[in-house]
């Protein structure tokens, strides 16, 4: 493995929560079996986003994508993920990373929410 994906969301205690996330990951999996997929959690619940990467670089990752699994980029996307982001390109500096705008500020994920949204209730 050199190049690994980490969905970072903002965490819950409550572990049905963390489920979608879960699940992303999972197809990642079956779709990109050469690119590993782990969740991380900016609060709350486990792991953190320094102790999801070191796992992965321990598995031997050399480039990690970040992949902001928010709605929109407040206040931790904007603010704490890249003060985050930085310390692990200190603790880390041989390996690359890059942070994803927040996912539901993508296109294609408006487009299906809105799709979602317009779904006609069952009869």
């Amino acid at each position: 493995m050199t190049h690994a994906i980490v969905l970072f969301a903002h965490g819950s205690r409550d572990t049905l929560w963390r489920a979608p996330m879960e699940a992303v990951a999972t197809r990642i999996a079956s779709q990109s079996p050469d690119r590993r997929a782990i969740c991380a959690y900016l609060e709350l619940c486990e792991p953190a986003l320094p102790d999801a990467v070191r796992q992965l670089v321990a598995d031997g990752a050399t480039a990690v994508t970040v992949v902001p699994m928010f709605l929109g980029t407040g206040k931790h996307a904007r603010e704490d993920l890249p003060l985050l982001v930085q310390e692990l390109r200190t603790t880390h500096p041989a390996v690359q990373f890059h942070v994803q705008a927040a996912i539901g500020e993508d296109p294609r994920m408006t487009a299906l929410m809105a799709e979602i949204a317009c779904e006609s209730p069952p009869l």
